[in-house]
């Protein structure tokens, strides 16, 4: 039975390197679709507790886990050859000089190719630079000595997990697919419309890896732009919160973005650099972009000085002060820290010589420059005894009420307090 009627009778087997946040409820998906999956992954305690039905993931409940009858796990290569398709969720970060690390996606890439057979398809969703798919992995694939399009298949479909989203999840979500021929496009489609929506083809794989860069870059310039015009409304005594909401009146030609101490996460602090490292190779330079990212770059340590400010109005130094931040992940009611601008608000405190305490209930510790600090349970004794109380990620578990009451000042970077009255305490980004 050849990779078409597999797919299309749901006997085709299928494996998922990567069980974080977009390869496990992309495995789910899969699953709950009829096909058999089992994840691959290093960390064994995600395999262990995949096996036992458990979740480590706060927004996807053990009852998930436990329903996808057809859904296993394992922390190795054994038997790859036996998955008929085989699709590479592993991560894309930076390195320290903030270029492309994609040793994860080459490792992967490096075990398959002794494994590869006929009648197998290799799909790629961890985002990346144009180019990436035929490029890199390509080349590699190739030393098995197999031909892709006839002898196996390779795809490009960009992921677009949004981590927490009830309403836009991987089955509604329109699905980019892409693949090196014609034919390897076709069955990824075929594919992906098992349990998805919405598929749309593209004529490249470098046209799709570029849509998933640009859906990010746009994100990341029009954060930055919000950011920076804040910036001004707080010197020219303006809402800025209010500015954006009078301008998202308009039924046409804008679309709103919100202020904040920061971008965080997998994709837009890294996509554009990805894009940026790129252009280099074509001598071009995205100056929009790169001043983008210093503006968003910037904004944790603009957040510190605007604690300094608060604090020397009220009469104190920051050094010996006291201060509390509540929520450190990078987005609401997740604890994915990665790329957290919380990090770096933390790290300009503890430099400043003051005391750092944090509490996030989906966050038991973070490590700033070596510096472990463990969740502080809120109290009224802890927001008492604290100077500022200073509102990074607005969990919805937080009772802004009583929090309010509570804290000496609370700075909010976030507008979490827009439904209260005009209260003295409260001081906004």
């Amino acid at each position: 039975m050849n990779l078409s009627s597999k797919i299309k009778s749901k006997e085709a087997a299928v494996a998922v390197i990567g069980m974080g946040y977009v390869g496990l409820p992309l495995m789910l998906q899969i699953a709950k679709c009829g096909f058999q999956v089992k994840g691959i992954d290093t960390d064994k305690t995600k395999v262990w507790m995949i096996n036992k039905g458990k979740s480590y993931i706060e927004y996807i409940e053990d009852e998930e886990i436990k329903a996808a009858k057809l859904l296993e796990a394992q922390d190795n290569y054994t038997n790859i050859e036996d998955f008929d398709i085989i699709i590479i969720c592993v991560p894309t970060p930076v390195t320290k000089n903030k270029d492309p690390d994609l040793s994860c996606i080459i490792s992967a890439v490096n075990q398959l190719k002794s494994h590869l057979r006929n009648g197998q398809m290799i799909i790629l969703e961890s985002s990346t630079f144009p180019g990436t798919t035929e490029e890199i992995v390509l080349p590699i694939l190739s030393e098995s000595g197999l031909k892709v399009g006839e002898d196996y298949y390779l795809a490009f479909s960009p992921e677009r997990v949004d981590p927490g989203n009830k309403e836009y999840t991987i089955e509604n979500t329109p699905k980019i697919v892409s693949g090196v021929t014609q034919n390897c496009c076709e069955i990824a489609c075929s594919f992906y419309s098992q349990f998805i929506d919405y598929v749309y083809k593209t004529s490249s794989t470098r046209v799709a890896e570029m849509a998933k860069l640009f859906e990010n870059t746009f994100r990341n310039v029009n954060i930055a732009l919000v950011n920076q015009l804040s910036l001004l409304c707080n010197k020219m005594g303006i809402d800025s919160w209010e500015v954006i909401e009078a301008a998202a009146t308009k039924p046409f030609g804008f679309m709103p973005f919100y202020p904040g101490p920061g971008i965080g996460g997998h994709c837009i602090p890294v996509d554009p650099l990805y894009l940026i490292w790129k252009a280099k190779e074509y001598d071009f330079s995205l100056s929009l972009v790169e001043t983008a990212n210093q503006i968003n770059n910037e904004m944790p340590w603009i957040v510190v000085g605007r604690v300094q400010q608060i604090l020397n109005t009220a009469g104190k130094a920051l050094k010996n002060s006291k201060v509390l931040l509540l929520g450190v992940s990078y987005k609401k009611d997740i604890s994915d820290c990665r790329e957290s601008p919380a990090l770096k608000v933390i790290k300009g405190l503890l430099d400043g010589g003051c005391t750092v305490l944090f509490n996030d209930p989906y966050v038991r510790e973070v490590n700033v420059d070596n510096q472990v600090l463990f969740s502080q349970e809120l109290s009224t004794d802890l927001l008492s005894k604290c100077d500022c109380t200073v509102i990074l990620t607005p969990h919805k578990v937080y009772d802004l009420n009583w929090i309010i009451e509570h804290s000496n000042l609370v700075f909010d970077t976030r507008n979490s307090t827009e439904n209260f009255t005009k209260n003295s305490k409260i001081i906004k980004l």
